[in-house]
């Protein structure tokens, strides 16, 4: 017996030493980079963001909040703040949508994470988070704000933002918000990577490609839209799952389609965004996100199918 555990624990940490190898520097970097933007950039995001809000409406706004979005720094507990205290000085519901949407999927710390995914699906996370910004906030002012005078979003139980990048020297700033991201997501990550190794080691490929491969790509896109729902945890700790889902078969729309899913559904997020968001537009949300995952996943298979 304790053979057989000794040489099953050589095998996990051979499978684990692999991907650590093999991500390492993606997350040590994103760290790095996400820490630069949030204390060097972020209040100039969100200033921007502000004067966008009100000073350029229509598609052209949409298309700013969604960038905006995605190069803000913050996690949703931070995202919904700011996006409150936007709408106390008067930016509208669309454009909060829009960088709300945008900034729930993707943030710079994510995109150098998800750099280890290859170039190709790189492409993809950013481009189909950047659209589904722009299409959230399409649809919220399409079919709620014109002629709608109540507020879509519910941000009275949010106060403003707290800043905890405030320390005088701005070195120790910024090793304060390194210390808090590597706080915030080391564990999820050397888990992911955990996961991974037990997926490489008692999974299947065969079993794998069954399930999202590219001969069932229906089902695997299904499949992949509603696993992202229980199991996204943390950005960091999915890319080592990603990686060995995909050498074991996954085709690259369930791949897409499980990283909007995944964030847009995380549990930890989710509390929040009911509470600013009421329960029937909270159900929209939900069924917006698994549709334009499918969509994406959808479209994302056919190109790469003629690559």
């Amino acid at each position: 017996m304790a053979e057989l555990l000794h040489r099953e624990f050589v095998y996990l940490w051979y499978y684990f030493d692999l991907q650590l190898r093999q991500i390492f520097f993606y997350w040590v970097l994103g760290i790095i980079i996400g820490s630069c933007v949030s204390v060097f950039v972020k209040n100039w995001i969100h200033t921007a963001a502000e004067w966008i809000g009100k000073r350029i409406p229509g598609l052209v706004g949409l298309v700013f909040a969604s960038a905006l979005g995605i190069a803000s720094p913050l996690c949703m507990y931070g995202t919904i703040p700011i996006c409150a205290a936007f709408s106390r000085k008067g930016l509208k519901d669309d454009f909060l949508a829009a960088f709300m949407m945008s900034s729930i999927l993707l943030n710079p710390q994510l995109i150098i994470y998800s750099a280890a995914l290859g170039r190709a699906l790189l492409a993809v996370r950013i481009i189909s988070c950047f659209i589904c910004g722009i299409v959230a906030g399409l649809i919220v002012r399409i079919f709620y704000c014109k002629g709608n005078t109540k507020a879509y979003f519910d941000f009275s139980s949010f106060d403003d933002p707290h800043n905890h990048d405030t320390d005088p020297n701005i070195f120790l700033r910024l090793l304060k918000n390194i210390g808090r991201n590597i706080k915030a997501t080391a564990l999820w990550f050397l888990l992911g990577i955990l996961l991974s190794a037990i997926f490489q080691r008692y999974v299947s490929a065969d079993a794998m490609a069954m399930l999202f491969g590219k001969d069932n790509k229906g089902f695997g896109l299904l499949m992949a839209a509603t696993v992202g729902v229980p199991l996204y945890v943390c950005g960091g700790g999915t890319i080592p799952l990603i990686l060995q889902w995909l050498s074991d078969g996954m085709s690259a729309g369930s791949a897409s389609a499980f990283m909007i899913t995944g964030p847009a559904t995380k549990i930890t997020n989710l509390g929040a965004l009911k509470i600013a968001l009421g329960i029937k537009h909270f159900v929209l949300y939900i069924s917006f996100v698994i549709l334009f995952s499918l969509l994406t996943g959808f479209i994302v298979n056919l190109i790469f199918a003629k690559v």
